[in-house]
């Protein structure tokens, strides 16, 4: 009994041991892959797909707003509420290439808001060879439209729970249009676009204002218009 209690203690002590080598030498490697130069091409890769993952964890957020809002209706409504939800997503794609993004980013210079424009795809500097600096901002365009536009959605699933059950389909998705159409993208220059809250030294922490706020008026709105 004494000597698997030795055997046990000694184990233990072996694993802890390996555990503070193991993660020494993780800071090791750390620090010194922090003092190296990384090569360009890579910062390109891996911001791109750090825009991908992270948009992807956003853009299931309006799976768990769908599956809220199916919990919160009755049961004859719960496949409307599903639809309502991948609708909006949809419809939220479509604004946002068609007039969001450029109204959001495009020109905004310390205004109000950007340009009435197609979203068009530039990684020219990228295709030339140069992916951070010159120009350059290191990460792949489609990239960056996706992550933005998951931000957009999750603005109108906030709004989607609040007149579950109170609003048809189509008016809805009508008001849909306009949110992540224009009203989303011309509050979002202010900030995110280097609008005039941006020019003031506003802080937004993450999307706390830009994004939850907004859907939160705009819920609040539809709830008192509703009644």
């Amino acid at each position: 009994m004494l000597i698997e209690n030795l055997k046990h203690t000694l184990s233990k002590g072996v694993a802890r041991l390996a555990g503070v080598v193991g993660a020494a030498m993780l800071l090791l490697v750390m620090s010194g892959a922090a003092h190296a130069e990384v090569p360009g091409e890579s910062q390109f890769v891996f911001n791109t797909f750090s825009f991908l993952v992270h948009g992807f964890l956003v853009m299931w957020m309006a799976a768990g707003f769908s599956m809220l809002e199916a919990g919160l209706v009755r049961t004859k409504n719960t496949a409307m509420q599903c639809l309502k939800n991948v609708a909006l997503f949809s419809i939220a794609s479509i604004m946002y290439y068609l007039i969001g993004y450029n109204l959001m980013y495009s020109g905004v210079d310390g205004g109000f808001m950007g340009s009435f424009s197609l979203w068009g795809q530039d990684d020219s500097a990228a295709a030339a060879g140069k992916f951070v600096g010159d120009g350059a901002v290191g990460y792949s365009a489609a990239s960056d439209f996706f992550f933005q536009l998951v931000f957009v959605a999750t603005a109108a699933s906030i709004v989607s729970g609040t007149v579950a059950e109170r609003v048809k389909l189509w008016a809805f998705l009508a008001f849909t249009v306009v949110l992540t159409g224009i009203i989303y993208p011309i509050q979002g220059s202010w900030q995110w676009g280097g609008g005039w809250l941006s020019e003031m030294g506003f802080a937004d922490f993450a999307g706390s204002t830009l994004v939850h706020s907004v859907g939160g008026w705009a819920a609040l709105t539809g709830a008192i218009i509703i009644g």
